[in-house]
């Protein structure tokens, strides 16, 4: 259809609720656009319906006899006509498009300094998906918005009552998919301008859905993109300020004209919408709910509509919907809100946070807190404003100090009650509503004129600040600023620059290639031009739990509800108050998101305290992370406890995760209880895992417990015991199906054996079988080398294989050239074998040796840069063992290295040189006692010996050999230990050990020089 883009919206298709009479009052606008129509379109078409049917919502919306006050949020122009028309008419009820439950929390905007948002929270939903939670709905308020002159008038005047009758949080997300409209916000409302989410104080409302308060937009892109070219401007916040903000704050725009444009803007908008049938349906929804509240009010309390006053956006002012108006009629069923809990609180909000969520322009809302300040000097409108709020002058404060009590209003929640005798309703009998939108918008724009001072001013200010930034500034782009502004504004049809003029003119002349400082010069105006103000929640409206973390660590002195970081230093040892600052603080690090909480010096970890510790707190900064945390608990203690119970007990869970919450319980809470618990419920966790991913961290963090329970308790607890037999079994069993399996990493097999190892001693004492573990290691054909080389050290751990044996088969990998591309594979697999087998460090060192030394450099050079990835990649926390290893093996000067002979080179020593050699070391060791007797002396001294120095030339006393005849027991273990079988000869009085061992066991001496010169 001609003039409508996709055809006819959906939204034209209600039927707008007809009245008795045909109104008289837009007639000559409505000639006059029918005529306009038929000369653009040539002839009746859509064009025609679209601009007739217009003016009928406009004359609709003016005719309600309970008075419609249309607002866009955040915008000066309509602050300053809500405050003008609320000393005019003084209206008794108040009824505000906000989310009805939120209504308690009105109160405590006055302990609050704005922007601030209105939140409504749920961490556990009943009636929605598990995956939504938690929910969050936010409702942002500024002082340069009309909603929050009407919360001012309202709770400080007295008689007054303030009733929010739009849909509850609940029905945000009965209504919505989870998300749809933080999406919607995203992607319709982005402007190629708006890099707000760039700032850290753009995520101030977290993920949080948004309550549109006068949301005014069009919805139509191709509408959007018309007007930006026509206008003239880059995005919607410009086009908004030029023809809408800067007409209707002109001080000769009465209130009809400033509705009546509200009400032709909410219904141009709402016509030329496309046709989403979700948001046609809950925009519906929503006006259908607020006119059902109120007419149940309106019956309730008897309230006569000519006392009362509906602050909404412009675009629901606009209404078609049978439900519309104090004489719609009563066919809406409010749907009862689900099982969900919620909780109330006030966040701390800031310009670039309500910029980012409602997809404005950066700096827009910076802008438009200038243009309210700069309005109320011009028109001399007296604002409202809650007595006592943070941020005002002291005289009103102690002003209204008495007064708050005896007048503050209530704020009340619509009540839930049937309108009775109410249907299709009688047709108003009210008088039409003069025209003036005919006036308006034949009335030529206002055209300011120059205001060179503040323009200089400006100029001034931004090459000062570009300075501070980096900049290379001068007074001469300080005059071509100037100058580039006025030539701006004329190219753009404007006799007066605007804000956005001055800083596209700003961007222009000042900012070069790169940007020297953290700021480029966009958002140095947007600073200049009013900054982005940030709120904060006072003492009085925060939750219990934040209250309480203030109280805790008021000993530390420090203004937390301040911004930025402050340097918090706590010695323990001549403050021992502090000790409990240090426990609140570590807490606040677990829960609280980086950066609230860092600590620069101290460390707390099992068994472990710091006397002196040094943090950076940015309390302020996290309020609202911390006033979230008040909707979990009344206590961190409790909050932490809870979230440490929810990951344990959560459907993700692994036996690593339950370790870390055993360990934060056991840190943070010293709680064996709970402890204990989460223990106990790690078994039933490890019992049912069927993969090995998390053995790396199980490894790590059991070996830290079991460290811990070792040093501070007397015995073990039960479920640790428990954990290390049953985990034993568990690892024996899933161990040759790790070697096999190509999802396994050469690590995670390595820290299973590191697990059976180190835990081996414990696990034997307490029931388990060696014999399982070396069943499954002999079960094990791994085919990956890493894994290869890792069975060889398991097998040389068990003893099934032989150091020598090792050797070998390293030996022979190099050997093999077409293994040879393999071995830094090889090479990964020896070195996460440290993990389970430190032992084998030398070994490792050896083979990286025997490599770098055998290998030509047509080989080693292109191989190198792959063992050095692998190394670093697969093993980087095993290397300092390795490297410790290398530099207790290998020579420490470089003039020593021509003449090094590894030690794996040395030729062996056969046994009877070697023990010839050990005999002369214990002569000439023997030596050194008489020589410096005051050594010994003191050693004896130490151990509580008593004895006299054996004088020259007397018989030496018995040695060695009289030790084992005078304890037999000793040596006949030691035979039976190694399968030796012998007798006892007659003379003991040797004065050798070697030669009675011998004489005693002639095979074991055998079977001891066997053993000595294989290691």
């Amino acid at each position: 259809m001609a003039g409508v883009p996709g055809g006819r919206p959906r939204r034209d298709r209600h039927a707008v609720v007809s009245t008795s009479r045909e109104s008289t009052s837009f007639a000559a606008l409505r000639g006059q656009l029918q005529e306009a129509a038929a000369a653009f379109a040539g002839g009746p078409d859509a064009l025609r319906g679209i601009l007739l049917g217009m003016v009928d919502d406009v004359d609709r919306a003016a005719r309600e006899p309970l008075e419609i006050f249309p607002v866009c949020h955040h915008s000066p122009a309509s602050a300053t006509a809500m405050a003008r028309r609320l000393r005019e008419k003084q209206p008794k009820v108040v009824y505000l498009e906000l989310c009805e439950d939120m209504a308690p929390l009105l109160t405590e905007l006055r302990n609050c300094r704005l922007p601030v948002a209105v939140q409504a929270f749920a961490g556990d939903v009943d009636g929605f998906p598990v995956d939504w939670a938690p929910l969050s709905v936010v409702a942002p308020i500024t002082e340069a918005s009309a909603e929050y002159q009407a919360i001012a008038y309202a709770l400080d005047t007295p008689g007054v009552e303030l009733v929010l009758v739009d849909r509850s949080s609940d029905h945000v997300f009965q209504w919505d998919s989870r998300g749809e409209q933080a999406r919607e916000a995203a992607t319709e409302g982005a402007d190629p301008a708006a890099d707000a989410a760039t700032e850290p104080e753009a995520g101030l409302h977290g993920e949080a859905v948004g309550v549109e308060i006068g949301d005014l937009r069009p919805r139509f892109a191709e509408l959007e993109e018309h007007l930006l070219r026509h206008g003239k401007v880059r995005h919607w916040s410009e086009w908004w300020h030029q023809y809408v903000e800067v007409p209707l704050g002109d001080s000769t725009a009465d209130h009809d004209t400033y509705r009546q444009v509200m009400f032709l803007i909410g219904s141009l908008f709402r016509r030329l919408a496309p046709g989403d049938g979700a948001r046609v349906r809950v925009d519906e929804d929503r006006e259908r709910y607020m006119w059902t509240r109120m007419r149940e009010h309106l019956a309730a309390t008897g309230a006569d509509p000519d006392d009362c006053l509906y602050v909404c956006g412009a675009f629901h002012a606009a209404s078609r919907v049978a439900e519309f108006g104090v004489h719609g009629t009563d066919t809406f069923t409010i749907s009862p809100r689900t099982g969900t809990t919620w909780q109330y609180g006030l966040i701390p909000s800031s310009h670039a946070a309500i910029e980012a969520q409602f997809g404005l322009a950066a700096g827009s809302v910076s802008i438009a807190s200038t243009e309210w300040a700069k309005s109320l000097k011009r028109t001399r409108v007296q604002p409202y404003r809650l007595t006592g709020q943070a941020g005002g002058k002291s005289s009103a404060k102690k002003a209204s100090a008495k007064k708050v009590s005896a007048k503050q209003a209530p704020v009340k929640q619509a009540p839930v009650k049937e309108l009775p005798g109410k249907g299709a309703g009688a047709p108003p009998t009210e008088p039409d509503a003069a025209d003036r939108l005919s006036g308006f918008l034949r009335r030529p724009p206002v055209l300011d004129g120059l205001d060179e001072a503040e323009l200089l001013g400006w100029s001034v200010d931004i090459v000062r600040a570009a300075r501070r930034g980096g900049y290379l500034a001068s007074t001469a782009d300080a005059i071509a600023v100037f100058e580039t502004s006025i030539l701006l504004a004329g190219m753009r049809d404007r006799a007066k620059p605007t804000p956005y003029d001055f800083q596209d003119a700003a961007v222009t002349c000042i900012e070069k290639d790169t940007v020297p400082g953290r700021r480029d010069v966009r958002r140095l105006v947007e600073i200049m031009m009013g900054g982005d103000r940030i709120g904060q929640v006072g003492y009085e409206a925060l939750p219990p739990l934040a209250r309480d973390v203030h109280d805790r660590l008021e000993p530390l002195g420090l203004k937390l509800q301040q911004r930025g970081v402050q340097r918090a230093l706590l010695d323990m040892v001549s403050r021992p108050e502090l000790q409990a600052c240090s426990d609140v603080l570590w807490m606040l690090r677990r829960l609280l998101p980086h950066g609230a909480a860092r600590p620069i010096m101290g460390e707390r970890r099992l068994g472990e305290r710091s006397i002196q510790e040094s943090w950076d707190l940015a309390i302020g900064t996290h309020q609202r992370a911390l006033i979230e945390l008040g909707y979990e608990g009344v206590s961190i203690e409790q909050v932490l406890e809870q979230r440490l119970r929810r990951d344990a007990y959560g459907p993700q869970a692994t036996t690593a995760t339950v370790l870390a919450a055993v360990e934060d319980a056991t840190l943070y809470l010293r709680s064996r209880r709970l402890a204990d618990e989460l223990g106990s419920h790690a078994l039933k966790v490890l019992a049912t895992e069927r993969s090995v991913d998390g053995a790396p961290e199980v490894l790590r963090r059991v070996r830290a417990l079991l460290g811990y329970y070792r040093t501070s308790e007397p015995v073990l607890p039960a479920w640790i015991e428990s954990f290390v037999k049953t985990g034993y079994a568990h690892y024996c069993t899933l161990l040759p199906t790790a070697f096999r399996d190509e999802d396994a990493t050469v690590g995670q097999v390595a820290a299973m054996l590191g697990f059976l190892f180190s835990m081996e001693s414990l696990a034997l004492s307490l029931g388990c079988d060696r014999a399982q573990l070396e069943l499954a290691v002999a079960q094990s054909h791994p085919d990956d080398p890493s894994k290869t080389a890792l069975l060889w050290a398991a097998r040389v751990q068990l003893g099934s294989l032989s150091r020598a044996e090792l050797r070998a088969r390293c030996d022979a990998l190099l050997d093999n050239p077409l293994v040879v591309p393999a071995y830094p594979r090889y090479l990964s697999g020896f070195v996460h074998a440290l993990e389970p087998v430190p032992g084998l460090a030398d070994v490792v060192v050896e083979a990286v040796s025997n490599a770098f030394g055998r290998l030509p450099d047509a080989v080693l050079l292109p191989w190198l840069p792959l063992l050095i990835t692998t190394l670093r990649s697969g093993a980087g926390e095993l290397a300092p063992l390795l490297i410790r290893e290398a530099g207790r093996i290998f020579p420490g000067r470089l003039a020593a290295l021509d003449a090094w002979v590894p030690p794996w080179r040395t030729p062996s020593v056969p046994p009877v040189a070697r023990r010839a050699a050990a005999e002369e070391s214990v002569r000439r060791g023997a030596a050194l006692l008489p020589a410096h007797p005051a050594a010994c002396d003191a050693v004896a001294e130490l151990l509580g010996c008593t004895g006299e120095w054996a004088r020259p030339g007397a018989p030496a006393g018995p040695s060695g050999a009289g030790l084992v005849a005078a304890h037999p027991a000793t040596c006949d273990a030691v035979a039976d230990l190694i399968g030796c079988d012998g007798e006892w000869v007659t003379e003991v009085a040797s004065s050798r050990v070697g030669a009675v061992l011998t004489a005693r066991h002639p095979d074991a001496a055998v079977a001891w020089e066997t053993l000595l010169a294989g290691a």
